[in-house]
């Protein structure tokens, strides 16, 4: 029987009937884990052809370069995505730090937002800065202002989808024009909502990078990041790639990235890792759908609330975020909300009270999660680069799990002194 193109099914099924790159020796209906480190050949010209990429159908080598495992993960991920090349990176971090290694150069600058996490931060004002490279920050809600910010030695534009705590959103496909007319690739940073959530070729996104670690991995059993390129940006723009040459069904940026940048950084998903966030793909959406319906809940019910100075998340009426909120996204704007109580002390009496809500850092966990971002991802920062970042004392960042919402709704409401 003729199999009906993925195209036409729903999300959920292209990712569970997504089929092995090759037929499993034993008819395993998930992919095993492939632990090793190399792989065996047949004999010298077959091996020295998988070297030379000259195999019509690619060989495994060594697993730091590519693995079965990992590549499984590609596959699903390129089939919920629509894009063009999929690399699987050993962190959220990787797939930034291993995207601007590939594109970007001394002399050359990102235009970005300071509303950005934390590492990400660090890594375009003060790693990057160490080769050359300029960062550039904008008000990403000023077209103008992104627009004269941006010359011939522009790199990339960068966003976050939804800013991590800030709750910000770029109206990329206004952004998106502006790019295309100065040829400056657009990259964004989707980790807060996945691919069941939001298009990001329909929204304009050259590249796309994504800590798996997240929604991904089912529970944050791993650590692991995507980077996604959509095939949609002429890299001749770009100084660094323009004498990339182009192969076919491959960028020049996907070229560079998998056969000279991640091989000479080392950053590979371990095989173990794929294994369980391929598991963590195929109950992505019901997952997502979940924690995102109690998250707007949840804002709901703290907007009510007299103790609480502020609530964050998209969806609200009010926010100034709502309208760009609902066209770029398909339901509800993830599961991470943020509120402000009266100051820093409030935060953390409230916090040491919780007692279903866990003290800890990370996003998308099946269990509810709570930080107070002044004193942990931006700890180490001085006051006044907390200002340029947009971070406040008295904020608080939720990150919604699977417990039932009423159970959340009590354990805020004890945390705050009040009676069910």
């Amino acid at each position: 029987m003729v199999e009906k193109d993925s195209k036409n099914k729903k999300f959920s099924t292209r990712i569970i009937s997504e089929k092995f790159f090759k037929k499993d020796v034993h008819g395993a209906i998930s992919m095993p884990i492939y632990r090793n480190a190399a792989f065996e050949f047949a004999d010298s010209e077959s091996i020295a052809a998988a070297f030379q990429y000259k195999e019509e159908i690619p060989s495994h080598t060594y697993t730091r370069i590519t693995n079965p495992s990992v590549e499984n993960l590609e596959r699903k991920i390129k089939t919920a995505s629509g894009a063009e090349n999929v690399m699987m990176v050993a962190s959220g971090m990787a797939s930034i730090s291993n995207t601007f290694l590939t594109i970007a150069y001394a002399g050359g600058n990102i235009v970005t937002s300071p509303h950005l996490f934390g590492n990400t931060f660090s890594l375009f004002k003060f790693t990057l800065a160490a080769f050359g490279v300029e960062v550039r920050f904008v008000n990403t809600d000023n077209l103008e202002e992104i627009a004269s910010a941006i010359d011939e030695n522009t790199c990339a534009f960068f966003c976050e989808l939804i800013t991590n705590p800030h709750l910000e959103i770029a109206n990329l496909p206004e952004i998106s024009k502006i790019l295309r007319v100065k040829n400056v690739p657009m990259i964004v940073d989707s980790t807060i909502i996945p691919w069941c959530g939001f298009d990001a070729r329909k929204a304009g996104v050259d590249i796309e990078v994504v800590s798996t670690t997240k929604y991904i991995s089912g529970g944050a059993t791993s650590i692991g990041g995507a980077i996604l390129d959509y095939g949609t940006f002429d890299w001749t723009h770009n100084k660094r790639l323009a004498n990339v040459a182009k192969t076919e069904g491959v960028s020049q940026f996907s070229f560079k990235l998998k056969r000279e940048i991640a091989r000479n950084i080392g950053a590979a998903m371990d095989p173990d890792t794929a294994y369980q966030q391929s598991l963590g793909m195929e109950t992505l959406e019901l997952r997502f759908e979940k924690m995102s319906e109690t998250a707007y809940e949840l804002a709901q019910f703290l907007s009510q609330l007299a103790d609480v100075v502020k609530v964050g998340y998209p969806k609200l009426t009010g926010s100034a975020y709502k309208n760009i909120s609902d066209s770029l996204f398909v339901g509800n704007p993830g599961a991470m909300l943020t509120f402000s109580l009266k100051d820093k002390k409030a935060c953390y009496d409230f916090m040491d009270k919780l007692c279903i809500i866990r003290r800890a850092t990370n996003l998308f966990d099946n269990k509810t999660l709570i930080i107070h971002p002044d004193s942990t991802i931006y700890g180490t920062f001085t006051p006044e680069m907390k200002e340029i970042m947009g971070i406040e004392s008295n904020l608080m960042r939720l990150s919604v799990g699977l417990e039932d919402p009423d159970d959340l709704k009590a354990d805020i409401l004890q945390a705050l002194g009040k009676q069910n």
